[in-house]
């Protein structure tokens, strides 16, 4: 989570290999480019809103950051000219290095690992899940009359 805030190329690496390691290849784009947009708004699926239980949110936080990491993804790769599905798509990457560990470990110990590493995956996933809940739960910036919200102040966190 907190490398993928750095700007240095290497922390930027380093992030996409631990999502990677837990087939969330998604969570830096649409944390970065979505998330610190729209925290403690209605348009942030990574914000809880008050009366949420952790499983309604997480119902609505992991399929909403999938759809926008995409988005996301999509439209910097358009800007750049290159398809969704090229090798510039840091997706995709994130995505390779999941596919890699999974074999190399199907490789090692057999099928039976296969349950592991969706249990492994899906906790990885609620943790994270669990530490947006926390952070911004109830939390709601004001709109503004000009139909925009107000900025993000420290007390738009816990």
């Amino acid at each position: 989570h907190e490398l993928g805030h750095k700007h240095r190329r290497a922390d930027r690496i380093a992030a996409q290999i631990a999502n990677g390691l837990v087939g969330y290849g998604h969570f830096c784009i649409e944390h970065n480019i979505g998330h610190h947009v729209h925290v403690a708004t209605p348009e942030d699926c990574a914000s809880a809103r008050m009366g949420e239980s952790i499983y309604r949110f997480m119902l609505r936080e992991i399929p909403g950051a999938f759809r926008r990491g995409w988005g996301h993804e999509r439209e910097r790769l358009a800007k750049r000219g290159a398809g969704l599905f090229s090798w510039h798509n840091d997706i995709l990457w994130s995505w390779l290095i999941t596919l890699g560990i999974a074999c190399a470990l199907i490789v090692l110990y057999g099928w039976i690992i296969l349950p592991f590493l969706i249990v492994h995956h899906f906790y990885a996933w609620y943790g994270l899940t669990q530490a947006n809940y926390v952070e911004h739960y109830g939390l709601m910036r004001e709109k503004l009359p000009g139909g925009r919200y107000e900025s993000c102040k420290p007390r738009h966190s816990w």
